[in-house]
């Protein structure tokens, strides 16, 4: 039965067995980024790490004076990413992977040795990266035909085993440092007191300024006070008499507004309703003697009216009068017609007569009657 194996993101497929065998005659066929058919019994599967992982040194040494250190380091290593690399680390540690952790610290640890002897405390101390880089170049190759590559290489701590040398070797640079701060302490404490004595100075004066600006100020208030108490009788008279204006313009004010009252609410509704009498009275007259005239006028046209009516009658009478009378007619019917006709102009002349009357009684002016005059006339045609 076939089994499908697949490694790890950090893990190379190592396939061992039969007739598996790698490029350039390696006894395994190297698998990484993806998977591939294992047949069971036959072949083995086995996986190689290619995480990384640390080896840790705490190593004493002995420095070109013969002065003993106890050195720690760390190293951060992993298997190379090649399948040359893999290949020898399979070679290696594929049965017991944790042997490069302790291969590599004793590597590490041997070349940290031979490096430090060939270096000054001194040297040591101030350049712990060249002693680094130094190492690191030491082991290049060794940890090359391991199959591992080192990514760092980092001195943790620096000892002399308490003999005292780098204490010593501090004791100017202490010294130094310790004379430095205290002159820089000194310096310190003198800009600090002339710091206070500058500050006091400037408290002094500002005390002197405040005092001289409260004296000034002091005088000018009672200055005022004084000019305020001589000016005091004359200021209130001046108010006074203000105040006394002031009312008397405001009296003045209010009477012309109570005027305007009055004016408002009595004069202009008194000259109102004057005026509205007299006007009624003006209409009432004139309506008195318009209903006068037309009640003349109507009376007068009725009496004409009469008048106009007995008119024939009289002509009648007075040409029955001619039908009896013993009257010669000198002209024939002519003549007879001219004596009717005269007849009826003297009716029209009564008439006339009557109506002249009646005007010279009637309030109806004269026109009035002249325009009755044609009615008449129009009868007396009739």
């Amino acid at each position: 039965m076939f089994g499908y194996r697949v490694p790890a993101p950090n893990e190379a497929l190592l396939i061992s067995g039969g007739k598996a065998r790698g490029d350039g005659g390696l006894p395994f066929r190297i698998v990484v980024g993806h998977g591939a058919f294992v047949v069971p019994v036959i072949r083995k599967a086995s996986f190689l790490t290619l995480a990384m992982r640390e080896a840790e040194v705490d190593e004493q040494c002995v420095s070109q004076q013969g002065i003993s250190l106890q050195v720690s380091a760390v190293i951060a290593f992993k298997v190379g990413s090649d399948p040359a690399s893999i290949a020898a680390a399979g070679q290696r540690f594929l049965a017991n992977q944790d042997q490069m952790d302790e291969l590599t610290g004793q590597i590490f640890a041997g070349h940290l040795r031979s490096i430090v002897g060939s270096m000054t405390v001194e040297a040591i101390i101030r350049e712990r990266q060249t002693l680094a880089e130094n190492i690191l170049t030491a082991s290049k190759v060794e940890m090359g035909h391991l199959g591992l590559t080192v990514d760092s290489l980092q001195i943790k701590s620096i000892g002399d085993l308490r003999s005292g040398y780098i204490d010593a070797l501090s004791a100017p640079q202490r010294a130094a440092v310790n004379q430095a701060a205290k002159i820089a302490e000194a310096e310190a404490n003198r800009a600090s007191a002339e710091a206070e004595q500058e500050s006091a100075r400037r408290q002094a004066e500002y005390a002197r300024q405040t005092a001289v600006a409260r004296a000034e100020y002091q005088a000018e208030i009672d200055q005022a006070q004084q000019v305020a108490a001589q000016a005091g009788p004359l200021s209130a008279a001046k108010a006074q008499q203000a105040v006394l204006e002031e009312q008397a313009k405001v009296a003045v004010r209010n009477a012309e507004l109570r005027e305007a009252q009055l004016v408002a609410e009595v004069l202009k509704p008194a000259e109102a309703e004057a005026s509205r009498v007299r006007i009624a009275a003006q209409a009432a007259a004139e309506a008195t003697r318009l209903s006068a005239g037309a009640a003349a006028a109507e009376g007068r046209i009725a009496l004409e009216q009469a008048v106009i009516a007995q008119l024939p009658e009289l002509v009648r009478g007075a040409a029955e009068g001619l039908r009896g009378a013993n009257v010669t007619v000198l002209n024939g019917a002519e003549g007879l017609n001219e004596a009717v006709a005269s007849i009826a102009g003297q009716g029209a002349t009564v008439l006339r007569s009557v109506l002249g009357s009646l005007n010279s009684m009637s309030p109806i002016p004269v026109e009035a009657s002249g325009a009755s005059d044609r009615p008449t006339e129009t009868a007396a045609r009739r």
